[in-house]
């Protein structure tokens, strides 16, 4: 795909997510229907997930498609994801059928194996045809991610629109669409070839997102797609003991003691004088648990999304956006807000938050708090008066100032720069960062779409690698193995007592390198309280 495209594509993320209004990506949605009147056949070459066999569009005549063109990086295309569900779920009984058209944006989603982990990650249910060639992209004109082609039951273009918050207008035209297809008696009573594929991990993990420590040798997990947290002791650096669980293990948002209580793929934790507070994600909502108690509650966010980027009241009355990441001083509560693009704060004294750093413009901008830019926030680290950043899609490592209430850039420089290099700071790359952890002058960062762990030398202002995967999917310290299942988008990394601790979520584990050696934590199951 030309590079301008997807320039295009990326730049017009962030106006979109400004504009609630739907519009059509030619002068009028006349012209889209003249130009491109009929839908296009699926290239032979492309990979499907989710189907028997490829589909062609003559398993499609008689049903209407969705066509949702998504890159599993995008925050929007993740807050899409349930009103796909819900249009799947109204309209099961009909020949509708929602077709997932994956057009990447890194390097790292181009490859089969990492968007069949997103497909599993995100719960993805319908066919998801891999458009690595961008053909589908450029044939139907797509500027943005997410975007929607829906067609007719005779193979007829009837509208395309972008962004989050189409659910309704959605519905509208399927509805349309199937009324009218049902008038002219041309609805099929045939079945699409869905074929879930799911994968088995001998872990009890599944897709850990998360890892903080507490007292002592605490270690708790985001344990994601479990809907949970454990609560588990070191027995030795290299195995743990579960001593307790956050969460029934069932999606939802309720309080209430742990067993009963209910989170919704939570990401970020962080503990703080006997308290483990939780970025709830999916709940956009973010939960306290009293360890002592054992009872989790609701500090903030009542399951509903909302984009009111400079909100500043009461706690409790807050609607949030895909908090991802946190942390604190005792008395302020952090959030990488990644659904708007800022670093939010909450006053654990008087209940309050605010949206503290970045403008909601997904972009990358130093500045004064108000006026800087971020893009996904995923990430952070606090060390005293200086909270670090891992700015996801772009690829950056940011620097608030939080006495001089200033944004600095550490390392990155745009939507589009990404990749791997080591060596002097202002040129390395990273890919889609999402972890970050410090000691002393040095940041470990999880270099999620590179598959690695590197580490940012502040003082002499470098960059190297600590753990990086082969393509025959080893990793290396200095060129010799480590071990013989590399890492795969690692999510989170935490430096304790000269070990590193590492969230590696596509492969349901947590990981632990010692230097020399990566190994697997164990992690011992127990009779627990609940």
């Amino acid at each position: 795909m030309k590079a301008s495209l997807i320039t295009e594509a990326i730049l017009s993320i962030g106006t979109e997510e400004h504009d609630p209004l739907s519009f059509f990506y030619s002068q009028s949605s006349k012209e889209v229907i003249d130009l491109y009147g009929r839908a296009i056949e699926f290239p032979e070459s492309c990979k499907w997930i989710n189907v028997e066999r490829p589909l062609t569009l003559a398993d499609l005549k008689g049903y209407v498609v969705l066509l949702d063109f998504w890159t599993y990086c995008c925050i929007n295309c993740i807050h899409v994801i349930p009103d796909l569900k819900w249009l799947e779920k109204k309209y099961e009984d009909n020949p509708f059928v929602v077709i997932g058209v994956h057009s990447a944006k890194f390097e790292n989603e181009h490859d089969e194996r990492n968007i069949r982990a997103a497909v599993q990650r995100y719960e993805i249910q319908h066919p998801v045809v891999i458009d690595n060639d961008y053909f589908l992209w450029e044939r139907y004109v797509i500027r943005a991610w997410p975007s929607y082609v829906l067609i007719g039951p005779d193979g007829k273009i009837l509208s395309k629109i972008s962004g989050e918050g189409k659910r309704e207008y959605l519905s509208h035209e399927i509805s349309k669409a199937l009324e009218e297809g049902k008038r002219k008696g041309v609805l099929s009573e045939k079945r699409i070839p869905v074929k879930l594929e799911l994968t088995k991990s001998e872990s009890n993990l599944s897709f850990p997102g998360k890892i903080a420590f507490g007292d002592g040798e605490n270690l708790f997990i985001s344990d994601t797609n479990n809907d949970r947290i454990l609560l588990t002791e070191l027995s030795t650096p290299f195995v743990a003991k579960t001593i307790d669980q956050i969460g029934s293990g069932q999606s939802g948002l309720e309080d209430g003691p742990f067993e009963n209580a209910r989170l919704n793929k939570p990401q970020g934790i962080v503990y703080s004088n006997g308290r483990l507070y939780v970025a709830d994600t999916e709940n956009h909502a973010l939960r306290i648990a009293d360890m002592n108690q054992r009872y989790l509650s609701t500090l903030s966010g009542d399951g509903f999304q909302d984009n009111d980027w400079n909100y500043n009241g009461d706690a409790s009355k807050a609607r949030l956006n895909s908090p991802w990441d946190l942390q604190t001083d005792g008395r302020f509560l952090y959030i990488a807000m990644a659904g708007m693009h800022q670093i939010w704060r909450l006053d654990l004294e008087n209940n309050t938050i605010s949206a503290f750093a970045g403008s909601g413009v997904e972009n990358i901008g130093d500045g004064h708090l108000k006026d800087a830019n971020f893009a996904q926030p995923s990430g952070l680290f606090l060390d005293r008066n200086s909270l670090y950043v891992a700015d996801s899609e772009v690829s950056a490592i940011r620097f608030i100032d939080l006495e001089a209430g200033t944004v600095q850039t550490v390392a990155g420089s745009g939507l589009f720069s990404f990749g791997y290099v080591d060596g002097i700071l202002k040129r390395s790359l990273f890919q889609h960062p999402i972890g970050i952890h410090g000691e002393g002058r040095f940041l470990y960062v999880a270099d999620t779409y590179n598959h690695a762990i590197r580490k940012i030398d502040l003082g002499i202002r470098r960059v190297e690698t600590v753990i990086k995967n082969l393509r025959e999917g080893t990793c290396t310290l200095d060129g010799d193995k480590c071990s013989n299942l590399g890492l795969f988008e690692p999510n989170d990394v935490k430096f304790h007592k000269g070990l590193l601790y590492i969230a590696d979520t596509n492969n349901h584990l947590i990981r632990v390198f010692d230097g020399r050696e990566l190994k697997e934590l164990v992690i011992e199951s127990q009779e627990k309280r609940i």
